[in-house]
């Protein structure tokens, strides 16, 4: 178990022994269910600033697919995580449209987009709290090669990389710009960018198959017209890039390295000062990265006026400064970026705190009209992804194998065969 994970864990039980102490309901905690171990050291902030009140921390892997609680199991109030937004977890919550009414939350605080990504049906049911976007990074020292000090779409990527590559007189790469095939999660974001537009359908998902196809011709001609062949992108790969991201280009090898704003924003100063980045985009979008951490109230929470108090709490800009510079202060060694390692939902505290501790983002955050967010998706989604999506894409995307590729129809059958 990771020390974050550790500490998550420590809260809760330390908390559940307070809570068998209680008596009356009127004493009874706040029950708080998340995969975000941050919201750790965030209860701790709260429980030290609402004497009148407690909360409990429990930590679940996938709290979307621990709903409803077992029944012999502490039911929670909030739930807090990723993946929350699909059919079968939205029947789980109590729309919060009352508490907006009341302003209570207040909805012109938020990244309009990111807000409505929690509305289903007309009603709210999810507040969001964080979120990341997709970035192409690379050294200080290459900066003149891109035109847009902001952005970069892939075929601007596909061009600058082209032209960084070098062969020695045996045909041999000793440079490559980039690779699709280097990164999966490259491949899917370019698959989003050219509207694949995957979305839930009963258990599985549903997709554009001409934005799907037209990003696998894409990628696949771009490594035959800029790197000979998925094998030369390879061997390449092997034979450098076995260092983490950041370090691969800053060795000059390559250009450019695919990371989502929380990893890149987690680097210390010491490994990202060499380094600068461009938001990857396509006519004028950027697709907010699919693990979105949203709240919501528990449709059977037995304190719902204590909920009601964290989430009013947690959604003021004072209240997230302060939860930054709690996590700053206290140097963990595996620093976390912002708000539970994303950006937050709130828009004062992206442009108001978040260049206080990262300098590159001052001038360079996303206008709201920029951001588009994921359809819904349903609750497999990463188990999906990583078996069906990733596996297409790698060898539909290959010039050694993309004539005998599986169809990603043939792939779902499978994954449904093995899974359901």
């Amino acid at each position: 178990m990771r020390p974050k994970q550790c500490t998550a864990v420590l809260a809760a039980l330390l908390s559940l022994l307070f809570l068998s102490s209680c008596s009356g309901d009127k004493d009874k905690p706040l029950i708080i269910w998340t995969d975000s171990v941050d919201f750790a050291s965030y209860v701790e902030l709260f429980n030290a600033t609402h004497k009148d009140m407690k909360a409990v921390l429990v930590y679940k892997s996938a709290p979307a697919s621990a709903l409803p609680p077992a029944k012999d199991e502490l039911p929670p109030d909030l739930v807090i995580g990723s993946w929350l937004k699909n059919s079968t977890t939205r029947k789980n919550f109590t729309p919060l449209d009352y508490m907006l009414r009341e302003q209570r939350i207040s909805r012109p605080d938020f990244y309009a987009p990111v807000f409505d990504y929690g509305n289903i049906n007309e009603k709210q049911y999810l507040l969001p709290v964080c979120f990341n976007l997709p970035a192409m990074v690379f050294s200080r020292r290459n900066e003149n090669l891109l035109e847009d000090s902001h952005f970069v779409n892939p075929e601007q990527v596909r061009s600058t990389a082209a032209s960084f590559n070098e062969v020695d007189a045996g045909g041999v790469y000793t440079a490559m710009g980039y690779a699709p095939s280097w990164d999966e999660e490259f491949m899917y974001a370019v698959t989003k960018l050219y509207g694949a537009g995957y979305r839930e359908k009963g258990s599985n998902f549903s997709w554009n198959a001409a934005g799907m196809r037209a990003s696998m011709d894409f990628l696949r001609e771009w490594t035959q017209s800029s790197n000979t062949d998925t094998a030369s992108e390879q061997n390449f790969q092997f034979k450098y890039l076995y260092v983490p991201k950041y370090k691969q280009v800053s060795t000059g090898r390559c250009l450019f390295a695919f990371m989502s704003s929380g990893d890149f924003f987690s680097l210390t100063d010491e490994q990202s000062s060499p380094l600068t980045f461009r938001w990857l985009e396509q006519d004028g979008k950027i697709i907010v990265q699919d693990e979105i951490v949203t709240m919501g109230l528990y449709k059977r929470a037995r304190n719902v006026r204590k909920a009601e108090k964290f989430m009013g709490w947690f959604t003021k800009e004072e209240t997230q400064r302060d939860l930054i510079l709690r996590t700053k202060n206290m140097k963990l060694s595996t620093e976390s970026f912002g708000i539970a390692g994303g950006f937050s939902a709130l828009k004062s505290v992206n442009e108001k705190i978040y260049p206080t501790y990262h300098r590159q983002l001052l001038g360079n955050l996303p206008e709201e009209e920029y951001l588009v967010l994921p359809n819904i998706l349903p609750p497999r989604w990463p188990g999906l992804k990583q078996r069906v999506i990733l596996p297409c894409l790698k060898e539909s995307t290959s010039t050694e194998s993309y004539a005998q590729a599986a169809s990603l129809e043939d792939r779902i059958a499978d994954w449904t065969k093995q899974y359901f």
